[in-house]
């Protein structure tokens, strides 16, 4: 499945062991964040320096399409565009 969404609002920390904790306890219990195993998360995630948490909202399920990356950079997985058009490669 193959889905689009709107940037609902970003959030970005500087992590120590104790606000990674604070991050999984707060969204977690929200929800926001899925957690099969909270201790193995914890120990997964204790050492990492910092987290950007992006929400997201409307979310539609639409048909595969391949995409031009040109001037975005080969390796890019996230691309911020204000018209897909532009971007997409049509199929012949």
């Amino acid at each position: 499945m193959t889905i689009k969404a709107e940037v609902e609002k970003v959030l970005q920390f500087e992590l120590s062991p104790e606000k990674v904790r604070e991050l999984l306890v707060e969204f977690g219990s929200k929800g926001k964040i899925y957690i099969s195993d909270f201790n193995k998360t914890l120990k997964q995630n204790k050492d990492k320096k910092y987290c950007i948490l992006v929400f997201l909202k409307n979310p539609q399920v639409i048909e595969p399409f391949n995409i031009n990356k040109t001037g975005f950079g080969i390796m890019s997985a996230w691309l911020c565009v204000e018209d897909i058009e532009k971007i997409k490669i049509k199929s012949s």
